[in-house]
């Protein structure tokens, strides 16, 4: 084996490595991404929620008494 050859083999291998490093680290940046994803939809559904259970507390009061009330 030649000194090319050898150093050729050499090069494949930390490619190889570089790109296994590479996708390793992406998929942890995508996995993160996905979980905060997942956290904010959870905090804004319970915020909607909370919003909507609030909104069947109030009495509905029809807008024609809504303006009497104003005009005194």
């Amino acid at each position: 084996m030649t000194l090319d050859q050898s150093r050729a083999r050499a090069e494949k291998a930390f490619k190889q490595e570089e790109r296994e490093r590479d996708g390793k680290a992406a998929m942890a940046q995508y996995q993160a991404e996905a979980i905060a994803l997942r956290a904010k939809t959870a905090r804004l559904r319970q915020l909607r929620l909370a919003k909507e259970a609030e909104a069947q507390q109030r009495p509905i009061v029809p807008e024609s008494d809504r303006r009497k009330s104003t005009r005194k």
